[in-house]
């Protein structure tokens, strides 16, 4: 299997002294002021033969309830409809959205329906959970991916069929829980920091000239509204979110074992350290030879198995890392040695043990 080094080094910043500010609208958010999840249980129609099938039992009951909201009497045993799929709906509720606006919708075959794709999704509630119903769902199902099938039971099958969404498919009945501060604001910082939540109460504090922010902890911040912005506190928060600061950031190394993806900044250091490192490679192999007797001999045919081993160990490379050593130098020796993505990560695994890495490990 063949892996990927991504290595996400901003080669231009490399040579500037900082990286550059970050707005606080990129870095925290008003707290109070976020999305809310919405659930529903609906019903898929329209399918071609591609919905549930006779296993899935609660998709029938679902029909039978909704003919019988229609004053059709359905027996649900005798229903085999194979057009109609139960599904999950779930949609985010942005902050301050009002009764009347439309927000998209997610829909997932919940039972063993093949495919989704040119349905239409009957009128269904989507509740918090509180259980309390802010929108309603209703639309044709826009799947990213399908079903092709052939003869002799061929079939292929791209991406997730059974799996879609409904743009603008939801109406909101009831407007976002959303509170909108007033006196008081506290700011949630997206990554925990003490520098980065200091840097930011005197970057407030200086463009309003008082002290009105102060640090709750490495989290949070409290800001109180100035005088000269009473009553307005849109105009506060747009003035506060444009603020920039120069953010510090701790230095992280991510490694996805799966892939071979490494991804790693200009933060990283290298204390003084030496690498070798090498292969071990053992090679079985197995050919099965057949024993042929003569025309004449009463001996019999046998399959006589040859196995050979070898053994090759590479010569180990080595690498040398002075003082201060960066990224780039890094990446540079071990593209040298010619190291591959696993190399990489057992080598930065090793230099971390041996404390070597002055950047935080982390393996998804």
């Amino acid at each position: 299997m063949r892996y990927l080094i991504v290595l996400l080094l901003l080669w231009s910043a490399l040579s500037l002294p900082g990286a550059p500010p970050s707005r606080i609208k990129e870095l925290a958010a008003v707290e109070g002021v976020r999305d809310n999840q919405l659930l529903g249980y609906g019903l898929v129609v329209g399918l071609r033969g591609t919905g549930d099938m006779r296993q899935t039992f609660f998709s029938a009951q679902t029909l039978t309830n909704l003919l019988e909201r229609m004053g059709v009497q359905v027996n649900p045993t005798m229903i085999l409809v194979r057009n109609t799929a139960a599904v999950m709906v779930t949609a985010n509720l942005p902050p301050f959205a009002r009764s009347g606006s439309r927000i998209d919708v997610q829909v997932a075959a919940i039972g063993d329906a093949r495919n989704l794709q040119g349905g239409l999704l009957v009128l269904t509630p989507l509740r918090a959970p509180d259980g309390r119903v802010f929108a309603v769902a209703q639309g044709s199902v826009v799947t990213g991916g399908f079903v092709a099938t052939g003869g002799a039971g061929n079939s292929m099958t791209v991406n997730h069929p059974t799996a879609g969404r409904i743009p603008g498919g939801a109406i909101v009945e009831q407007s976002a829980p959303s509170v909108m501060p007033e006196d008081q604001i506290r700011l949630q910082l997206h990554e925990a920091d003490f520098t980065t939540a200091a840097r930011m109460a005197d970057a407030i504090n200086q463009r309003f000239g008082e002290e009105v922010a102060f640090c709750e902890n490495a989290g949070s911040l409290q800001v109180k509204v100035p005088s000269s912005y009473s009553g307005r506190t849109v105009q506060f928060l747009s003035a506060v979110e444009s603020l920039t600061l120069e953010v510090d950031r701790r230095a992280r190394i991510i490694i996805n074992e799966r892939t071979g993806t490494i991804a790693l900044g200009k933060e990283v250091r290298i204390r003084p350290v030496a690498i070798m490192h090498g292969n071990l490679s053992v090679e079985v192999q197995t050919a099965f030879n057949v024993s042929q007797p003569n025309p004449l001999a009463a001996g019999e045919t046998k399959v006589v198995p040859e196995v050979n081993v070898g053994v090759r160990e590479e010569t180990a490379r080595h690498i040398l890392l002075q003082e201060g050593a960066t990224v780039e130098e890094l990446v540079k020796a071990l593209s040298a040695i010619g190291s591959t993505a696993r190399d990489v990560i057992v080598i930065l695994q090793n230099l971390k043990a041996a404390g070597a890495l002055d950047a935080e490990l982390e393996i998804i």
